[in-house]
Order: C-alpha cells, then sequence, then structure tokens
C-alpha cells in the first residue's frame, strides 16, 4: 500500500458524561482531512482504542469514513483478542475503510507461529498494518514472513529499537521489494525521525497532526526550528505524566477551539498547570510557523 505525507490520528471526543460524541469527531476528522493527511488511523492508540466497546468501536469508523469521503486511506483500529480483532476488522470492512492496524493481543503471549495465525486470521478481513509494539517484538525473519502473507502490508514500529529495525527493513526490502510499508510510530514521532529517514523511513504518525496540523506540516516541510523549539519540549510535557501522550491532543484540541472532552480511565487528563504549559508551547510553534 503506498502511503506518503503526514498520517492523522485522530482522536476519539466524548461528552462531559461519556458518551460518544459523533458531531465532534466528524468536525474534527473534517478538519484534518482538509490539511492533506496521507492516511486517517481512526480508533487505534490516540483514539483510545483499548477503551472503546465494539458498537463505538465500529461506530468511530463509521463516521471517519463518511468525514473523510474518500479524500485519503481510512484505517480503523484492531487487535486483543482474537474474536474481538474479527469483529472490529468485519466492521470496519463494512464502513468502508480501506484497512487496519492491527494492536498486539494483549496479555496472550502465544508463540511466533501464533502470532502469524492471528495476523493471518486477520488480514483475510482487510489489509492489515502491523503494530510492533508491547509484547509484539519482531525479528527481521520474523517481518518477512509476515509480509509474504496476503493482506499484510506493512509494519508500524512502536519500539524504537533502530539497530533491529535497521536489519527489518533490508531483509523485507531485499526478500519482498520496496511495495512493503514501514512507518516511525513511537509517540511524537517528529523527534526521532532524523534517526528513521537515517534508514531510510520517512513515514509517521503524527499526533501534533490532530491539533496543529500547521506545526505537523511546517516540520514535514523541513522547518528544523521545530524540532528544539516545539517537539522537545513538547516530549517533556508528555512525560509529566503516563497517558499524556492522547490525553495533550484532547488539551490541545480544546485549546484551538474544539472540545473533544475528557479521556477516560485509566488515563487522565493535564492538569490545569500542565494545560498551560501547553498552551504557551502551542502559541509558541503557531507563531513560529506563521512568522
Amino acid at each position: 500500500m503506498d502511503l506518503s505525507g503526514v498520517l492523522f490520528f485522530p482522536v476519539t471526543p466524548f461528552t462531559a458524561e461519556g458518551a460518544l460524541a459523533e458531531g465532534v469527531l466528524a468536525e474534527h476528522v473534517e478538519r484534518g482531512v482538509a490539511h492533506g493527511p496521507g492516511a486517517v488511523f481512526a480508533a487505534c492508540g490516540t483514539g483510545e482504542f483499548s477503551a472503546l466497546s465494539q458498537a463505538e468501536h465500529a461506530l468511530v469508523t463509521r463516521v471517519a469514513v463518511a468525514a473523510t469521503a474518500g479524500r485519503a486511506p481510512v484505517f480503523s483500529g484492531a487487535g486483543g483478542p482474537l474474536g474481538a480483532a474479527l469483529a472490529q476488522a468485519r466492521a470496519a470492512r463494512e464502513a468502508g475503510a480501506d484497512g487496519l492496524l492491527l494492536m498486539p493481543p494483549y496479555l496472550a503471549q502465544g508463540s511466533k507461529a501464533g502470532f502469524l495465525a492471528y495476523v493471518t486470521a486477520v488480514a483475510a478481513e482487510l489489509p492489515v498494518i502491523v503494530y510492533q509494539r508491547g509484547s509484539v517484538v519482531l525479528d527481521p525473519a520474523d517481518v518477512v514472513e509476515l509480509a509474504r502473507v496476503p493482506g499484510v502490508v506493512g509494519l508500524k514500529d512502536g519500539l524504537g529499537d533502530i539497530d533491529r529495525f535497521q536489519r527489518t527493513v533490508l531483509a523485507v526490502r531485499r526478500e519482498i521489494g520496496t511495495g512493503f510499508t514501514f512507518f516511525n510510530g513511537l509517540p511524537t514521532a517528529e523527534l526521532t525521525m532524523p534517526a528513521y529517514r537515517g534508514l531510510g523511513v520517512s513515514l509517521y504518525s503524527s499526533a501534533v497532526f490532530a491539533f496543529a496540523p500547521e506545526i505537523a506540516l511546517a516540520y514535514y516541510a523541513g522547518d528544523e526550528r521545530l524540532l528544539t523549539e516545539f517537539y522537545a519540549p513538547l516530549v517533556e510535557l508528555r512525560s509529566k505524566a503516563p497517558g499524556y501522550a492522547v490525553a495533550l491532543v484532547k488539551a490541545g484540541l480544546r485549546l484551538r477551539g474544539l472540545d473533544a472532552g475528557p479521556v477516560r480511565a485509566p488515563l487522565t487528563d493535564l492538569t490545569p498547570e500542565h494545560e498551560a504549559e501547553l498552551d504557551a508551547l502551542l502559541k509558541h510553534g503557531l507563531s513560529l510557523v506563521q512568522a
């Protein structure tokens, strides 16, 4: 699958009472798509995949597909127990999604053959990008084997092991060719993109695109000032509490005029002090881009 540009991972908006806010989600996706992302990844990590019911997951995917209106490929999250992953995959296919980002099968730790069978079953429903993180740590030979499975089209790296990832990229390109997609999926991926570009991987997911596409696109176009003056401080702020990778995005959206509501437990929202820090940093980043 040929993806290019910045990858957009929308949040899942909730009301103050905790219900899914469909209208806000549609507006959020429409705003992002207007800036021309390479693809939309709905109900994934930034979209609080692990906190959604099956019905909510299906609804998020339907809303994202409708709001995107064919202007970019739409991927939906899937994962966890095999039965749940298959149900999510089928709902995504029925909604018109183009593919899946396949999360790890949480808690269950099987053999390599078992993981291959898990991926193969889900990839029979829709094209799959495998997310390498947590319990899913793949050797180069493992990824080559996965790349030979019909429907497995890419790998999102959430480990950051540069040596392993370089060997993986080289092995897949040698054995399979250049059609297999690799991208950097670390939190605030822009900070580590200089290293990934050195491996020949230019594609990455951008949480910042979800609330400040102007900044994300300026960095993508080569504004290196943003690396030290915006992204590095943002990572420092993100590191102040577990789960802030998602909470920062929702707070950023609120500061930009779109209230996506709170995060769901076990995540927690930013403290007022941390939100004030984000506000100042966001204003600085936008001033750099506008200047």
